[in-house]
């Protein structure tokens, strides 16, 4: 198993970037591609990004390619989330996953689930 553990969360203004980390406990982390997703209020739970095993590959949502940059440092069991010109339709609760697929896209494929991390994005 492996227990996820965001942070970085919190209050940002429009226009401001965000950094999200995401650490990893338990399983070998390099048996995982990780990702992230966003659940705002009454929405369904939207895929951000993944990047594969060993870092060398990403693949971004639509709606956040050229403005999100997801990486991991497999070293310190970490992923992380870099977001630029925040909006205030950013505002959700941010979440990491992991994977063992090669790469996913759907929440349904990946197995273990932080508690998330709410960003507000203030106006």
């Amino acid at each position: 198993q492996v227990q996820l553990i965001e942070s970085g969360g919190g209050l940002v203004q429009v226009g401001d970037s965000l950094s999200l980390s995401c650490a990893a406990s338990g399983d070998i982390f390099t048996n995982y591609a990780m990702g992230w997703f966003r659940q705002a209020p009454g929405k369904e739970r939207e895929f951000i990004g993944v990047v594969s095993r060993p870092g060398d590959a990403t693949r971004y949502g639509d709606d956040f390619e050229g403005r999100v940059t997801i990486s991991r440092d497999n070293a310190k069991n970490t992923a992380s989330l870099q977001m630029n010109s925040l909006k205030a339709e950013d505002t959700a609760v941010y979440y990491c996953a992991a994977t063992t697929f090669v790469i996913a896209v759907s929440p349904g494929n990946y197995e273990y689930w932080g508690r998330g991390t709410q960003v507000t994005v203030s106006p």
